[in-house]
């Protein structure tokens, strides 16, 4: 009797939460942006129960992943089968054992999944995953930085098109002076500034050396980066408005231009959301660089998909895995996929609708290859130090010189935090 009641009692336990799968289901944490292509999974493999659990992706640096993934560890159940991340970082500590429990992240080039699908990421996509030649996760999309341009806009002030950083500037200033309210980007959300600006203009101040964490916002790309930043913040070019909010929406026909990611495509320009272009409007260019300096660019996110080393459903893990990175209708979510041959479809349809202006394929594909290699993935983010330096700092009328070595000390803090040796 008491061991039926044993049974009894751990059978309701496991029924009551929703973090366990069962026998053919597995559980999949992801954001909502995420849901249609997991619904999409659904459909195509109604074989394969889906137990999706809706969170924010750990969007912002939030540490969703890694905090649930922590009570989990604790309580020795209640792993999920799989989870998608926005942030690039996590495979960091997913591939590390914690407290004696084994490491969360399946590794998946040891068998798990087959070479020859492996072999069909864009090349280089896999790099900010792979520890010690162990791949831990598989990118959802790419989202390297280009300069996206309101051609219309620019044609009709008679002015070109920067493709450096000293031109970009240059334009802020003749926007100033000539038509004022008229901007050329934001840094209100903390991803902004780091990627967008810091890590396109080879700034180092997040970079990781094996065990250790280093960060020099006084070198001199950074200094530049920091003095852009601030000139175009004087003159009104940039806006401390957060991209997706109320205030940039409402000034979102005075974007004359902005450099930012590629999903930047159907997130902000085709969304009633966002700015909501015309057709033959925008351009999107290759990405801005340093005059004196190399074709390089940065990295907003591109989510990455995690198959858990606890999961007790191996094989439904990687049929999910393997369409939700490779279906040619819903790889990416809005982005460029990171699987090539999702990507030369994403990209065909794209030039095919004839929505962008330019050789759109062509500028996507360049700021692919040219992601630098000088930033960093430790186990933290840089925008959770920009949200409580810099966002408010700015916020108050400082500057970012003013605020670049506080900046730079609540970085390296972080980083001794979680275990990095500090130079």
């Amino acid at each position: 009797m008491r061991l039926k009641s044993t049974l009894v009692a751990l059978s309701a336990l496991m029924a009551a939460s929703p973090a366990v799968s069962m026998a053919g289901e597995i559980t999949v944490w992801a954001d909502a942006t995420r849901q249609p292509a997991v619904e999409a999974f659904q459909a195509a493999h109604p074989d394969v129960k889906v137990n999706l659990v809706v969170d924010d992706g750990s969007s912002g640096a939030s540490g969703t992943f890694q905090t649930k993934i922590g009570l989990a560890d604790q309580a020795g159940e209640g792993w999920p089968d799989v989870v998608f991340s926005t942030q690039n970082n996590d495979a960091a500590w997913t591939s590390k054992e914690t407290n004696g429990v084994q490491a969360f992240a399946q590794v998946l080039n040891d068998g798990f999944l087959d070479q020859a699908f492996l072999d069909g990421f864009t090349p280089g996509a896999l790099d900010p995953v792979t520890i010690d030649g162990k791949v831990y996760g598989l990118r959802n999309d790419l989202a390297p930085v280009l300069f996206w341009y309101n051609k219309t806009l620019l044609d009709s002030f008679g002015y070109t098109a920067p493709t450096t950083w000293e031109d970009y500037q240059a334009l802020g200033d003749k926007l100033a002076a000539e038509h004022p309210g008229y901007f050329l980007g934001a840094i209100g959300d903390s991803f902004e500034g780091p990627y967008v600006y810091y890590w396109s203009g080879q700034a180092p101040i997040f970079q990781v050396e094996g065990d250790a964490f280093k960060s020099d916002t006084s070198a001199p790309n950074s200094k530049k980066v920091s003095d852009l930043i601030d000139h175009m913040v004087a003159n009104k070019t940039l806006t401390l408005d957060s991209l997706f909010g109320a205030s940039f929406v409402a000034s979102a026909s005075k974007l004359v231009a902005i450099p930012g990611a590629a999903w930047y495509s159907g997130a902000l320009f085709q969304n009633p959301g966002g700015v909501n272009a015309k057709a033959g409007d925008w351009v999107a260019a290759p990405p801005l660089k340093w005059a004196d300096g190399d074709a390089v660019t940065g990295n907003v996110g591109g989510g990455v998909w995690y198959a858990s080393s606890h999961t007790a459903n191996a094989e439904d893990v990687k049929t999910f895995l393997k369409f939700i990175v490779s279906d040619e209708k819903t790889a990416g979510t809005g982005g460029l996929p990171a699987y090539k041959a999702a990507a030369d479809t994403w990209l065909a349809a794209q030039a095919a609708s004839g929505f962008y202006a330019g050789d759109f394929p062509g500028a996507i594909s360049t700021a692919a290859g040219s992601v630098w290699n000088g930033w960093g993935y430790p186990n933290f983010s840089p925008e959770t130090s920009w949200a409580k330096v810099i966002t408010p700092g700015l916020a108050a009328g400082k500057t970012m010189n003013d605020l670049a070595a506080d900046w730079q000390q609540e970085m390296k803090n972080e980083a001794q935090v979680v275990g990095y040796t500090v130079e």
